[in-house]
């Protein structure tokens, strides 16, 4: 169901779109952590690390094509808010070029040079064929993530972040049988867990394009829209590649963690990926509110309403800000007993010390990650690719140095602090970015009457709840 995002109460429209974003996500970390989960009751806990050594590089591979889709989708958000049908089907169709394009070229690099990337990241040796196994079957399904990702994307960027829910409930629960069936029943071993994965994201990708196909006949492509220009691949890349890029970039530090934990051996990557695991799920409102910002702001941005998208954002950084020091405290207490489902209750103390000291030095700043996701989100729904670009590589630069010269005097802390140490590098041009951006839109676009009456009666409104 397409949601309006340029009329009504902001704060009910954000809280509203992000719920069913959050609950999604919850689900997709849900099956995610039921591979890691499974495999390691099943296969065991060298498996469960070999999965843990490769999300990184998923993250590079899959994010690049996620978030891509994603840019495109921004664009589609700004000619829904503006009701422009007709550029609208056109970015549809642009937009389903580049995305079956990345998935092509994607799939036929990462399955050839799977052996290759492996090295490259010095996975361990005692890891090295279960990744290589997961990899391997996970690859093969590129196109089925960017799919789903896209049609996915396309119903959030016309409000609709419910159907998506819908769908990722199915392919979560599905996932989950599979893994079961596909390693206890086949034996397929951690090929298995790959496999589970792969046919649950055709299974969602399938089932979203029948609903869009005979509910949503604002996102059908018409034959006449298929009659494209250069000037419009030249928009949808100017605003996606951006997007995908930032990504991966964001990635790219990731794996240089990776290679380092590979290096102090399968003890540390075991904390880590058990660590982050908890942490990933910790994050998901502060991701929800940053996503929810993309489209809130795209969607105000292209009906020219900027006052709705300055007050949206206010809102939107105070609620996650205060989600984010409630969760901090929460894991700074128990986040080391929560992710001993990964590693056992018996697990060694060096282990759980090394937990601890990851919520320690993470979960404390969430804050920090908070702001940096709603400016980030919003200014890429504004249009401005530039600056999430350029706080995306001060995360690449932060990463790399804490794995190039805090690992070797550190060790382990070395590697936790790097996320903080990327946060804060992000932090300072995109708080910088946003005021920049807010300022100049704000003397280069008029307010309409129509956008100061709807902010005059929203602060009324607001005033009054307060007084009573």
């Amino acid at each position: 169901m397409k949601k309006d995002m340029t009329q009504g109460n902001p704060v009910k429209l954000i809280i509203g779109f992000m719920i069913p974003l959050l609950i999604g996500n919850l689900f997709q970390q849900l099956y995610n952590m039921a591979d890691a989960f499974i495999v390691s009751q099943t296969i065991g806990v060298t498996a469960f690390s070999a999965i843990g050594s490769t999300l990184s590089l998923q993250f590079l591979i899959l994010g690049l094509a996620i978030g891509i889709t994603a840019g495109l989708a921004v664009i589609t958000a700004q000619r829904f808010g503006r009701k422009d049908e007709k550029s609208l089907r056109q970015n549809l169709a642009t937009s389903l070029i580049i995305s079956v394009t990345i998935a092509v070229v994607l799939t036929i690099l990462t399955t050839t040079f799977t052996e290759e990337i492996l090295t490259i990241m010095q996975t361990p040796e005692e890891t090295y064929a279960y990744a290589y196994d997961y990899l391997n079957v996970l690859f093969r399904g590129i196109g089925a993530v960017i799919m789903f990702n896209y049609l996915a994307n396309l119903l959030r960027a016309i409000g609709d972040s419910r159907t998506p829910l819908y769908f990722l409930i199915i392919t979560s629960l599905l996932n989950i049988i599979l893994d079961y069936t596909y390693i206890l029943v086949f034996d397929l071993g951690i090929r298995g867990a790959a496999l589970a994965t792969v046919t649950a994201q055709i299974t969602s990708s399938v089932l979203c394009l029948l609903y869009i196909w005979k509910k949503v006949p604002i996102l059908r492509i018409h034959k006449e829209d298929w009659k494209l220009s250069a000037a419009e691949f030249k928009e949808h890349l100017r605003i996606g590649l951006p997007y995908g890029f930032q990504y991966s970039i964001i990635a790219i530090g990731s794996v240089a963690i990776t290679i380092t934990l590979n290096q102090l051996g399968a003890t540390a990557v075991a904390a880590y990926t058990a660590a982050q695991k908890i942490d990933a799920v910790a994050v998901l409102p502060l991701q929800s509110f940053g996503v929810t910002m993309s489209t809130y702001a795209a969607q105000n941005y292209g009906a020219r309403k900027l006052n709705r998208v300055w007050y949206g954002v206010d809102k939107a950084v105070k609620m996650s800000v205060v989600y984010s020091i409630v969760i901090g405290i929460l894991l700074m207490l128990w986040g080391r007993n929560l992710a001993t489902l990964f590693v056992g209750a018996d697990a060694p103390a060096e282990v759980l010390r090394m937990i601890q000291f990851y919520f320690l030095s993470n979960s404390t700043l969430y804050a920090v990650l908070s702001v940096l996701f709603v400016y980030r989100h919003t200014l890429q729904g504004l249009g401005n690719s530039l600056a999430p670009t350029v706080a995306g590589i001060g995360e690449l630069l932060a990463r790399i140095g804490a794995a190039a010269f805090l690992s070797i005097p550190l060790g382990f802390m070395g590697a936790a602090i790097a996320n903080p140490l990327a946060w804060f590098a992000a932090f300072v041009p995109l708080v910088m970015a946003y005021r920049s951006t807010k300022r100049t839109l704000s003397g280069r676009m008029a307010i309409t009457l129509e956008e100061e009456n709807d902010m005059s009666d929203l602060e009324t409104t607001f005033a009054s709840s307060k007084l009573k």
